[in-house]
């Protein structure tokens, strides 16, 4: 399932993003009782949370409601709709980032500090992997990753230009990885089943099926003589998240050393 940003009416989203003109009474004269002293943060938190440990197909106005110990009704004297609600969620959750990415040892061990906090990030929100890119959400927090980002790979030293495109290539990197990642783990809740059982399952009967299976397709077969990659031997991480967690590594240095070369080129 895929998100899109920035579908409820610009201005109450943008007013609601950057907190100006946040009152109830902006959008309809609350009822008198203390049950009216919620705020614009406690309920984005409180959707968070439900998306954090149900995933986006969990979140409704009324279960937000709900774990707030108020009706779905209540929440809409705050946020117009779910809609609005998706993107104040993604926005706040950006700003658990740090800026503050050490640039001492120069900006290729902060480019791949960056990168791995990024990874963890994800996995600690695997819902905002549903947010869409194509539509931003034009909020604080989003600004803040930008700026954080920016930062770190302005000193690199490229021109802005250069730069405008390491953003993307570094952003899309991370989440192209940690987006299978954060699938294996998704699947092994939803299905009850592990992903050792899966692979274990389907190897046994494919080696049955099709015995020739490497000769038929002797490059696939090549990938698993040479297996320099590190193992685990306690099994604490799944395979498919192992690879996932490699793979960002192995683009993360691509991405550094196409990085090194087109600093070479404007020296």
């Amino acid at each position: 399932m895929v998100v899109f940003a920035g579908q409820g009416d610009a201005r109450r989203s943008l007013e609601l993003l950057w907190r100006k003109d946040v009152t109830p009474q902006r959008l309809q004269k609350p009822a008198p009782g203390p049950k009216q002293a919620l705020s614009v943060d406690e309920i984005v938190a409180a959707a968070v949370a439900i998306a954090d440990a149900e995933g986006m197909g969990a979140l409704s106005m009324r279960a937000v409601g709900e774990r707030l110990g108020r009706t779905a009704m209540a929440l809409y004297t705050y946020v117009p709709g779910k809609t609005e609600l998706v993107d104040l969620m993604y926005d706040h959750a950006l700003t658990e980032l740090r800026e503050d990415h050490d640039l001492t040892a120069g900006w290729r061990p902060a480019v791949v500090e960056l990168g791995r906090e990024l990874w963890e990030f994800h996995l600690r929100h695997p819902w905002l992997l549903q947010v869409s890119y194509a539509r931003p959400v034009l909020g604080p927090g989003e600004f803040r990753l930008q700026q954080l980002v920016l930062r770190v790979l302005f000193a690199t030293g490229l021109p802005a230009a250069r730069v405008r495109r390491l953003v993307g290539a570094l952003l899309n990197t991370v989440r192209g990885s940690v987006q299978i990642a954060a699938e294996s783990r998704q699947a092994t809740r939803e299905t009850g089943r592990s992903e050792e059982d899966w692979w274990h399952s389907r190897a046994a009967v494919l080696g049955e099926l099709v015995p020739d299976l490497s000769e038929r397709y002797p490059l696939v077969g090549r990938l698993g003589e040479d297996q320099t990659q590190p193992s685990d031997p306690d099994g604490a991480e799944p395979y498919l998240e192992r690879e996932a967690r490699l793979s960002l590594e192995a683009g993360l240095e691509l991405l550094l050393d196409g990085i090194e070369s087109a600093i070479a080129r404007e020296g």
